[in-house]
């Protein structure tokens, strides 16, 4: 394909936590012409995520924990999302297993990567790795709760999946990644049927 965007000039406006830049560019039109355009951009590294299921049980296992952003933004805070973290230079499907153990407690070894995706492609470049993994009550190793020293504080939560696809219908998951992969479940994996 030919080349689009041409004399890229950055500017770094923060490196405190992660960087971020303002990008003055060109981007050639679809009339041919060239713009000269500005935009932010917000690097805070890949990442993945995970959803634990239990095909048996019917369950998933799921976090609650503070996110400042959307507290600031009018939520309550207290988020529910599926394991997550940055990649931090390992794989995605190394770090993901890592994060599964920090996060939840389960120490999960088969994991099946179910997509890549861009969350927010306006202004932060971070690419998400989606994994899903079957666990046993057996696989819970440890506690979860994430990390003290990284500020985390993590509520492990094991729920039915037909309350946490409610539970996206009534707004309280409203976290992207965990609803693309509650619905990536919901339709994709076959469950056994309840015998009660």
């Amino acid at each position: 394909m030919q080349q689009k965007v041409r004399n890229i000039r950055e500017q770094l406006l923060s490196d405190n936590w992660y960087t971020l830049k303002k990008y003055t560019f060109e981007l050639q039109r679809a009339d041919g012409s060239w713009q000269q355009q500005n935009r932010e951009a917000y690097d805070r590294g890949n990442g993945a995520v995970i959803l634990l299921y239990n095909r048996h049980k019917q369950t998933v296992v799921l976090t609650r924990q503070f996110r400042f952003p959307i507290f600031i933004n009018g939520h309550h805070g207290f988020l529910i999302e599926a394991a997550a973290g940055l990649l931090d230079n390992a794989s995605p499907e190394e770090r993901i297993i890592a994060e599964a153990q920090e996060e939840t407690g389960y120490t999960i070894t088969h994991i099946e990567k179910v997509m890549e995706a861009y969350m927010s492609p306006g202004s932060v470049t971070e690419k998400l790795y989606f994994f899903i993994a079957e666990y046993a009550d057996e696989d819970r190793q440890g506690a979860g709760g994430g990390v003290e020293e990284e500020g985390e504080d993590i509520e492990v939560l094991e729920w039915p999946l037909s309350q946490a696809l409610a539970a996206i219908r009534s707004g309280e998951i409203m976290d992207a990644k965990t609803i693309m992969l509650l619905q990536h479940l919901a339709l994709n994996v076959r469950f056994e049927e309840n015998k009660q």
